[in-house]
């Protein structure tokens, strides 16, 4: 009998999938830059089926990678060395809502689109929110800590956890912080589970905490005449209006946005672009601010939406850069700084990229107002991916350097994974490292979950106890 036998036999009502197009279909993340070949795919429909599927493999010693909606951007959910892949997708249920405590329990598997629509029912709101809702699980927003396009105004995925449950790489089920508000008996498992990209255990459930919906809002699109002007009228913005959204695009993002079925939103071409989101309650206010910046040359054109339905179409000039982008098989850096240091670091990466990609087409896009930027490089047809890829990786790791100097991230909200890992240390220093190596060996001793991703752990295994 061999193991994967042994586990249909534990768990008789676990569905296991082995065809061709199932490995490859759940084996990869939108990265595609490695072939997917996992031993087989498990989709586990309860808590204790995962807790059975973590204690056979550490029987047998065979790598687990927790799968969600695979959205993510750095390779952490990528089965090429034969793992076996458990994808939460049936467990996608809301569990309960609590209207004091204003908790919605959901199942890890549960779409982000799902919570909204669930939050809604309440006349609440779960305000973490991006592009892939419709896609991406809770569970996987939990493992990257997931940020978005409202950050500016909600934070990232972790200041909406109130609880996790969560099943270790030893198979033990651990209920951390149970929705408490407040709770100073220690170490904040929780959140150190946060951003952990399933190398600590797997999350099977999560107590979300809604809130309730912002005022009525107004969209606003600014045409900017230089790259210079981002910050201030950033500054500007802030000190006028309150903020829920501070997004910054190229014309390069929008020259594909358009072309892949995106309305232009003016008669002339401008360089630079900014989406943002702001209360609605002023309108007037909204006016000044924009004569302000005409004023003083920081902006050269713009358009506040009247509808829901013109809101809609600006934000799709941000959203779809991302889907306009995929089939140019770009390489992504997702990297952030703080705030105050983002004037700066802006000029030396915009030097950087120019000396390093002069024959690449470069499309820039990101969350300014959280200090979040998104590089997107994308492979001209006649090159070789690997030689892109290489390439592009040479380009990273001066950007590493870079990050260093200013203090900033190697990865603002799309994790490690594989792609990122050579670059941990611009952001990580060796005594963190070693804690976290450390920490990754107490949950997970037999290094069983998701290896190779964030960084190597000790006795790492692939199929069947063979180390990797």
């Amino acid at each position: 009998m061999t193991p994967l036998d042994e586990l249909a036999r534990r768990l008789p009502e676990l569905v296991l999938r082995t065809s061709a197009s199932d490995l490859e279909h759940y084996g990869r993340d939108w990265t595609r830059r490695w072939t997917p070949s996992p031993l087989a795919i498990a989709l586990p429909s309860s808590s204790q089926e995962v807790q059975g599927i973590v204690r056979w493999a550490n029987e047998h010693r065979v790598a687990l990678v927790p799968s969600g909606g695979r959205t993510g951007l750095s390779g952490g959910a990528v089965a090429a060395n034969g793992e076996l892949v458990v994808s939460l997708e049936k467990m996608n249920r809301a569990l309960g809502f609590d209207p004091v405590d204003r908790i919605l329990t959901v199942q890890a598997g549960m779409a982000l689109e799902a919570v909204h629509a669930a939050a809604q029912a309440q006349g609440l709101i779960y305000p973490v929110d991006f592009a892939a809702r419709g896609s991406c699980s809770i569970g996987g927003n939990i493992a990257t800590n997931a940020g978005g396009i409202r950050v500016v105004r909600y934070g990232n995925t972790r200041e909406w956890i109130a609880g996790l449950t969560v099943v270790t790489g030893t198979g033990e089920v651990l209920e951390l912080n149970r929705g408490l508000v407040k709770n100073s008996s220690g170490y904040d498992l929780r959140q150190l589970l946060i951003g952990a990209e399933g190398t600590l255990g797997i999350v099977v459930e999560a107590q979300l905490r809604l809130t309730d919906p912002p005022p009525a809002s107004q969209v606003m699109l600014l045409a900017l005449p230089s790259f210079e002007a981002l910050m201030q009228v950033f500054a500007q913005l802030r000190a006028r209006l309150t903020l829920s959204a501070f997004e910054f695009f190229t014309d390069r993002a929008l020259h594909h946005v358009i072309a892949h079925g995106a309305q232009r939103p003016f008669g002339e071409e401008y360089p630079y672009y900014v989406v943002t989101e702001f209360d609605g309650d002023s309108p007037e206010a909204a006016l000044a601010a924009f004569e302000a910046l005409v004023e003083a040359g920081l902006a050269v054109d713009g358009a506040i939406a009247q509808s829901q339905a013109q809101a809609a179409a600006l934000w799709r000039l941000r959203e779809g850069i991302t889907e306009s982008l995929a089939r140019h098989l770009p390489y992504k850096n997702d990297v952030s700084v703080r705030i105050g240091t983002m004037p700066a670091f802006l000029a030396e990466i915009q030097a950087l990229l120019g000396q390093e990609y002069p024959h690449f087409e470069v499309v820039w896009f990101g969350h300014i107002g959280d200090g979040n930027l998104h590089i997107n490089v994308l492979k001209p047809e006649a090159m070789e991916n690997a030689d892109f890829v290489r390439e592009c990786g040479r380009v990273t790791a001066l950007l590493a350097q870079v990050l260093l100097r200013h203090g900033g991230s190697i990865s603002a909200e799309h994790g490690i994974g594989l792609v990122k890992k050579p670059y941990l240390s611009s952001t990580r220093t060796p005594a963190e490292l070693a804690l976290m190596r450390g920490v990754r060996r107490v949950f997970d001793p037999n290094g069983i979950l998701n290896p190779h991703k964030l960084f190597d752990a000790d006795g790492s295994v692939s199929v069947y106890g063979e180390t990797a």
